[in-house]
């Protein structure tokens, strides 16, 4: 009798699954959509208004201040090298505290 059950409620739910995986209406034909295009702004217009916004700016400010900071970076690796070269060929310093 359980089984009965088990059935009943996957074919149940099986059948709703498939109820409300129908297709939609589609559109009306005898209205076609409204055309957007004069609505857009020209390419460069766009590009102009991107260039000046102040989302670019964030965008772009982290870049910038990576760049920035490059020289310190490589500057730091070089002299961490140079310091395991010199450790490694027994010419060790003492780190600075």
């Amino acid at each position: 009798m359980k089984r009965a059950w088990v059935v009943a409620l996957t074919s149940a739910t099986l059948g709703l699954a498939l109820a409300g995986c129908s297709r939609p209406e589609p559109p009306e034909k005898d209205q076609p959509p409204e055309p957007t295009a004069e609505q857009m702004p020209t390419p460069a217009a766009a590009a102009a208004d991107y260039a000046g916004s102040t989302v670019s700016a964030q965008m772009h400010e982290p870049i910038d201040r990576a760049k920035a900071v490059e020289a310190t970076v490589l500057d730091a690796a070089k002299q961490q090298r140079a310091d395991i070269d010199a450790q490694a060929a027994g010419n060790a310093t003492q780190p600075e505290q």
